[in-house]
């Protein structure tokens, strides 16, 4: 077995390193000290280059139908343990609301009808895990733009949080699942909030009643089981203030792909 020193000697010779050590397990690598360390580093150098490479509102490549994938597989929870949730997940999420609060003029809730009575849009892309699987899918839902312009952020708004239905770890207190984008991702044409693959309602097992696609990313960038959503300054009082579950966890920040 390849030594720490090792891994981190083959990280660093190029760019191509993090994604080897990342689908080789995230989860050992992000108990060591350095490799959280690393992840941060790329993170700046990551940003920077696809900054210099393409404008932040370039498309992610969509595909034609010929191309979806037979079995889109779920990742992580397959179903939130919490009872509000089941209840929600029995009735077919009749009585479920996004809330949509933090900084912005007009804070509200939302029903999954009145998500799927506004501008939708459909859009035919690849899911990149760090876990080293890809998928196709057709996902259909109301574009995130759409959402934040009935709300009205506030100019100090920077970022735009997920809070989601799954617990981690099932302890007594459980810690929920977040994820967080900036603006020019939130406001980008192909971030939905998604409620249909594959012409189906989403199944529970990849995320209903929505989730966040934000196609420039990697998949756990992706929340899944989506009950709010809070625009903030920053991330210093949510959780672990690294602006998700994953990232306060070692994980970078911005996953662009």
């Amino acid at each position: 077995m390849r030594s720490a020193e090792e891994s981190k000697r083959r990280f660093l010779l190029g760019a191509g390193g993090l994604s080897a050590l990342l689908l080789a397990g995230c989860d050992r690598l992000s108990e060591t000290e350095w490799f959280p360390k690393v992840l941060r580093t790329h993170e700046t150098l990551s940003r920077s280059v696809h900054q210099l490479l393409g404008s932040r509102p370039s498309m992610a490549q969509e595909f034609t139908e010929a191309d979806v994938s037979p079995f889109f597989r779920s990742n992580g929870t397959s179903m939130p343990e919490g009872e509000e949730y089941k209840a929600l997940a029995r009735s077919g999420f009749a009585n479920w609301q996004l809330e949509v609060g933090g900084l912005v003029e007009e804070p509200t809730k939302l029903s999954l009808a009145e998500l799927r009575a506004m501008p939708r849009r459909t859009q035919i892309t690849r899911h990149d895990c760090v876990e080293g699987w890809s998928a196709i899918g057709k996902w259909t839902g109301v574009p995130l733009s759409n959402v934040l312009a009935l709300v009205k952020p506030r100019p100090k708004a920077r970022y735009v949080v997920f809070h989601c239905a799954d617990a981690m770890g099932g302890s007594l207190t459980p810690e929920y699942y977040y994820e967080s984008i900036d603006m020019d991702d939130a406001l980008h044409p192909q971030t939905i909030l998604a409620y249909g693959l594959n012409g189906n309602d989403l199944p529970i097992p990849n995320g209903a009643p929505i989730r966040l696609r934000v196609e420039r990313q990697l998949g756990y960038k992706h929340a899944k089981y989506v009950m709010r959503i809070e625009l903030v300054e920053s991330f210093a009082n949510i959780a672990g203030g690294q602006g998700g579950y994953w990232e306060d966890n070692g994980y970078q920040w911005y996953a662009g792909i």
